[in-house]
């Protein structure tokens, strides 16, 4: 009797010990003690030896160490299944790579590039400037001194601190900047955002985007600028497409013009977008002033060029038939997703 009290107060202090990390090892430590040949069945088959007046107390002892193993059984094997690690917030490796959605370009984004294009297969280099600009590129050097009234054709946003310094009206001090670097001849394309003080509406916002162009060289003609602009309308908008150009004022241009092409969103037959005309104005066109040229260091007795400037978002609601020209700035995904290939 005594050696089976010492053979069961170091199994009760075994177990006692006894941690397990897994479901493996709780397994284990059921195989080892209440299996069918585990250390509890084989103490029990000890009671044949204990003496009969010893039975009953033995038997409540080996009850109580039977109780006692699968107590500690049913605590691993609830400890283990609590603190089981979550495997769905486990990342797989060996799995293959979600796809990710790939955004769609901006409609004012594809116009830009596409318009480019086109004047890229003509020779034309991109070149981008400051949307910060000073009074001289901005204006004084495209043949606007100050106070001359011509600068009441555009709404300005002066910087307050230093009235020197304003958000630029138009990419034509791109141009600038370019003549004045001396390397003739120049023929260059440069697309930007601009900003003037307008009323928002259907037709305009007070910032938009422009692309204007430039070619320098000796004998430049009108008849160059027109044949270019014809190109560029007919890749643009197809052959089909019906053209005017109309005589105009520019102080940085003369002789100067504005180019309409018809309305596509209406047919001609008169819309918002076209001010019920059936015609649209894209761009605004003339010769290089020779006061511009002399400004920049350029001789106009040798040289002469053109220049035309023309917003992006007009062009793009042509060609999408976008009827509101808010629409491009209001970031309503289910607008811009619309556009998901390249034009």
């Amino acid at each position: 009797m005594e050696n089976l009290l010492k053979k069961i107060e170091g199994y009760r202090n075994e177990i006692a010990a006894f941690t397990a990390l897994d479901a493996k090892a709780v397994e284990e430590f059921r195989i080892k003690w209440l299996g069918t040949r585990g250390i509890v069945k084989e103490i029990m088959g000890a009671m044949k030896n204990v003496a009969a007046d010893k039975k009953k107390e033995a038997g409540q002892l080996l009850n109580e160490f039977k109780l006692f193993a699968e107590n500690k059984y049913a605590q691993l094997k609830e400890t283990t299944i609590n603190h089981q690690p979550d495997t769905s917030t486990q990342i797989d490796l060996t799995l293959p790579g979600d796809d990710i959605p790939l955004g769609s370009r901006h409609p004012v984004t594809l116009m830009r590039n596409r318009i480019v294009s086109i004047f890229q297969r003509l020779g034309f280099a991109v070149a981008e400037g400051p949307e910060i600009e000073d009074d001289w590129h901005n204006f004084g050097a495209l043949n606007l001194p100050e106070h001359h009234p011509a600068r009441d054709m555009q709404d300005t946003f002066y910087i307050q601190q230093n009235p020197d310094f304003l958000l630029r009206t138009h990419t034509s001090n791109v141009q600038i900047r370019e003549m004045e670097k001396g390397v003739l001849p120049i023929r260059g394309i440069y697309p930007g955002r601009v900003y003037r003080n307008e009323t928002v509406s259907a037709r305009s916002h007070c910032f938009f985007h422009q692309v204007e162009g430039l070619y320098i060289d000796e004998n430049v003609s009108f008849a160059d600028l027109k044949q270019t602009l014809y190109f560029f309308v007919k890749e643009m908008y197809g052959k089909d497409v019906k053209v005017r150009f109309r005589p105009s004022y520019f102080p940085f241009t003369e002789p100067s013009a504005e180019m309409d092409v018809s309305c596509f969103i209406c047919g001609g037959e008169g819309c918002s977008v076209c001010k019920k005309t059936g015609w649209v104005e894209i761009l605004g066109c003339g010769m290089v002033h020779p006061n511009v040229l002399s400004n920049c260091g350029i001789d106009p007795n040798k040289y002469t060029g053109f220049a035309f400037g023309m917003g992006i978002e007009r062009p793009a609601m042509l060609k999408y038939g976008i009827n509101d020209i808010r629409l491009f700035s209001e970031n309503d995904v289910r607008f811009l997703k619309q556009f998901t290939s390249a034009i």
